[in-house]
């Protein structure tokens, strides 16, 4: 991670969840004097399609496709085409081997900046749903598993809850990307209403090896989102010169 020279105003990824393009703008201009990378999701997507994407890139940004194509490798394969030399950065897929290999087939050799992200394990599935499933294993381990698989067939990165970071950072080096979701700040971390489980601060998950955090919620639902977002940067910062 220290080696990524990762500019502080990239390190948080705004996640865009909202259903109106002419909303998810507002939150750019609003936000983009303080961060520079935005995360559109499958509503907003579906919203405004890629003349979002197009638009938030225009103005200099970066942004992080998430739409975590999930079908048949060749249907996956044809999907990632459509992201290609477009000034995309990030995009994801879900973490199996054939929806990986047929991403990593996709990808043009024309289009540098594109980085393909497997999905390891969502934040909003804990334990008890491993169990209700029939596996008996830990998140932890999956996780691992998963995350080495994606990196031995040539992902960039993972998407992974902070819990996860350190065992993957430890293990696997510091060649993969980890983008991290279910960040709160340190007030609401407990927070029992909250649909994901896997959750943490900003700073554990930096400290334990993440190199973006995701935050959506937090910052969009604030009384003052630039406060919050200040805030998340210095427990960022803090985090890094440890």
């Amino acid at each position: 991670m220290k080696n990524k020279n990762i500019p502080l105003n990239e390190r948080i990824i705004l996640a865009l969840d909202v259903p109106d393009p002419l909303v998810a703008k507002e939150w750019v201009r609003k936000t983009e004097g303080k961060i520079k990378f935005y995360k559109v999701g499958l509503q907003l997507f579906l919203a405004g399609w890629f003349d979002m994407v197009d638009w938030i890139i225009d103005r200099g940004h970066k942004v992080m496709v998430d739409l975590k194509f999930f079908d048949i490798p060749e249907t996956v394969k044809l999907a990632m085409i459509q992201l290609q030399d477009r000034g995309v950065t990030f995009a994801t897929v879900h973490g199996n081997d054939p929806i990986i290999r047929a991403s990593l087939a996709a990808k043009s050799d024309n289009d540098s900046a594109l980085k393909i992200l497997a999905v390891t394990v969502l934040t909003s599935f804990g334990e008890e749903d491993m169990r209700a499933m029939g596996m008996t294993g830990s998140i932890e381990d999956l996780v691992y598993f998963r995350a080495k698989r994606a990196l031995e067939l040539g992902c960039d990165g993972v998407v992974s809850s902070g819990l996860e970071a350190a065992r993957l950072r430890q293990g696997l080096g510091d060649k993969l990307l980890i983008v991290t979701p279910g960040i709160r700040p340190g007030a609401n971390i407990d927070d029992n209403g909250d649909d994901q489980t896997r959750i943490m601060t900003a700073h554990k998950a930096i400290a334990n090896g993440a190199d973006y955090v995701v935050v959506g919620r937090p910052i969009t639902r604030a009384a003052d989102p630039l406060g919050v977002i200040a805030g998340l940067q210095e427990e960022i910062g803090a985090a890094l010169k440890q």
